[in-house]
């Protein structure tokens, strides 16, 4: 899988949910894509996590003149420069998110220790997680070459996401994420929009 995130200021919250929307039309039935995970944070800010089959899908996407064209319309719709992360390096937890998730948060920041963060999404912590927070139905992390990483994760919704943030994580897990992750900035997508492969 190849996940492609990209964050810009963007007030024109209409405009670019109905361009995102068109977007994602076209792209439903193209080999490669696999879909995506959109929304806007309290301060303004468009969130869309985009997901491929591999790196070369969103290559040959992106050398299309339609691409360009998309691009320069949802630039034009921005207050500010877009921010772009995106890898080939991807560790997926629990599926990977749910398009019925009612709450979505995107991580961005810099490893401490990439295998800890691997090891997070094995079979043993994913199982531990499930115990401990049950309102998390899935996840997918990224590693970027540059020392960074983006984890969105999907919830149920977001009164269980905020009561389980409340509550002590056990001990190991907790001990290993202060490890693994550093400089950490949280996008909070209140009211998330899917789109998937047809």
């Amino acid at each position: 899988m190849f996940i492609q995130m990209v964050s810009a200021p963007c007030t024109k919250q209409d405009d670019m949910r109905a361009l995102v929307d068109n977007w994602c039309a076209e792209m439903s039935d193209r080999a490669g894509w696999l879909g995506g995970t959109y929304g806007f944070t309290d301060d303004d800010r468009f969130v869309g996590v985009v997901r491929f089959e591999d790196s070369r899908d969103c290559e040959l996407w992106c050398q299309e003149p339609e691409a360009g064209a998309w691009w320069a319309a949802a630039e034009e719709l921005c207050s500010g420069a877009p921010e772009i992360h995106q890898s080939g390096d991807v560790s997926i937890m629990l599926g990977g998110g749910s398009d019925t998730a009612g709450f979505v948060q995107v991580m961005h920041g810099k490893v401490g220790n990439a295998d800890v963060l691997r090891h997070m999404t094995d079979t043993e912590m994913t199982s531990m997680l499930e115990q401990a927070r049950p309102e998390i139905i899935g996840a997918t992390l990224i590693f970027e070459d540059d020392g960074t990483f983006t984890e969105t994760v999907a919830f149920t919704d977001e009164e269980s996401a905020r009561r389980g943030e409340a509550t002590a994580m056990p001990d190991e897990m907790a001990a290993e994420w202060s490890s693994a992750a550093t400089d950490v900035e949280y996008l909070d997508l209140h009211h998330p929009w899917f789109a998937s492969h047809r």
